[in-house]
């Protein structure tokens, strides 16, 4: 489910940036319509949306790239939410000075943090899969050896 969702949001960056970024700046800015976007800041944001969906839809058996990255940026923001925020409008505006910020973001920015680091370190460990006992037959071992 998890692997469906961030799949699904991918898909989602990648087809509508706009329309997440205007709804994103009604939310944080005091001043939405201030904002003067970068001409990087949309494609860049569609290049991450494939990316993200890419990702989440390989196949692989142990940790992906995506679980380090997604606690790297969560101890990021949990730990420097003003930082990342600022260096994050920098990127994305040509005016970053110019925007508000309503008092919330920074909580939140610093809760999302938390939340990816904590989603990045624990990600996968609770459905380990069982051993139904092929894997021991297909070596030649007993099914039940260590029952």
């Amino acid at each position: 489910m998890r692997r469906s969702l961030a799949f699904g949001l991918g898909l989602l960056i990648a087809l509508a940036p706009e329309r997440i970024v205007e709804s994103a700046e009604r939310l944080a800015f005091e001043n939405p319509h201030a904002g003067r976007l970068r001409p990087w800041t949309l494609p860049i944001g569609r290049l991450e949306g494939l990316l993200v969906a890419w990702l989440a839809g390989r196949r692989s058996d142990g940790t992906t790239v995506l679980e380090p990255l997604v606690a790297g940026l969560g101890v990021v923001l949990a730990l420097a939410p003003r930082t990342a925020l600022r260096l994050g409008l920098r990127t994305a505006y040509e005016n970053p000075t110019e925007l508000e910020v309503k008092p919330w973001v920074v909580p939140a920015t610093r809760l999302a943090g938390a939340c990816y680091l904590v989603a990045g370190l624990f990600a996968g460990r609770g459905a380990a899969p069982k051993d139904d006992g092929r894997e021991r037959a297909a070596i030649g071992e007993s099914p039940s050896a260590d029952q």
